[in-house]
């Protein structure tokens, strides 16, 4: 009788271990249906001050949602050396690169802009790619619309397929250049005080690529100043004169509430989910 018993427990651990695998693998063939099946990368860009590590929560989220498997680390030291920190299978899908600046104070959006140029060098040294996608957080959008803005479209560079732009300063930063409720927007976007940093960035609207999907988020955290804290909402909404005339599409997302605060909002889940639905889902 016991050796029945016995023989009977063994039969059911086998079966609830078998179905738990097979539901597994299930659960893991629906998330992989969801999502676009690419090759293509996308590059994360930290703000001012800061590091890879503000960018892991959204490629945590990523990772979770069964986008992908693989997420790597690339560091630019201060002089503009690029050190690949883990390695992309020629197979990966959707794979993410958290880039790291160890200089993460420079205001050089021009060397800026070129250090992404030469992460995307190193990256295709061993991993070749056509097209790119990009994610930056406060100043981490300068470095990306800096070398949108003068290296896409050139010989050797992929298409910028999809960029989210998070809690941008591209017409001023509160209690330095800009003021609560200060900078007015005309419908098309166009502020009426440009600064010096914002007419740089004209530039865009001549040379920004046609078959790039723009996402714009930022954050109102209620309090009557139209802001995250750090960056006036028309600062963040300035974008859209520089690239909704060229870009393939424009989207706009504003977050509310404690969690839209400027440093917050890589961290919130809400961004986690905008982010994956619009460079990933099918």
């Amino acid at each position: 009788m016991k050796k029945r018993n016995v023989v009977l427990s063994i039969v059911l651990v086998l079966i609830l271990l078998i179905s738990f695998f097979s539901f597994s693998r299930h659960t893991q063939a629906v998330k992989k249906e969801q999502y676009v099946q690419s090759s293509t990368p996308t590059l994360f860009f930290h703000g001012y001050g800061s590091s890879y590590e503000a960018e892991t929560q959204m490629t945590d989220a990523a990772k979770s949602a069964g986008v992908t498997k693989k997420v790597i680390r690339v560091n630019v030291s201060p002089n503009g050396y690029v050190k690949l920190i883990g390695a992309i299978p020629k197979k990966a899908r959707n794979p993410i690169v958290e880039v790291n600046f160890d200089n993460n104070k420079m205001t050089n959006y021009v060397t800026a802009g070129k250090w992404v140029k030469d992460v995307i060098k190193e990256l295709q040294e061993d991993y070749h790619f056509k097209q790119v996608n990009f994610v930056g957080h406060s100043m981490g959008n300068m470095a990306i619309n800096y070398y949108i803005m003068n290296y896409a479209g050139k010989k050797g560079q992929p298409k910028v397929n999809r960029v989210v732009d998070i809690a941008g300063h591209f017409d001023g930063i509160l209690g330095m250049d800009d003021k609560a409720n200060r900078l007015k927007l005309a419908k098309n976007g166009k502020p009426d005080k440009m600064n010096k940093s914002y007419k740089k960035l004209m530039k865009l609207r001549e040379v920004y690529p046609t078959n790039t999907q723009v996402l714009n988020i930022f954050g109102d955290v209620g309090d009557g100043s139209h802001s995250d804290t750090r960056v006036s909402n028309a600062s963040s909404q300035s974008l859209k004169y520089l690239v909704s005339g060229r870009a393939k599409s424009y989207k706009e997302k504003k977050i509310k509430g404690k969690m839209a605060q400027h440093s917050k909002l890589h961290e919130n889940k809400q961004v986690d989910k905008l982010l994956i639905n619009f460079l990933w889902k099918k």
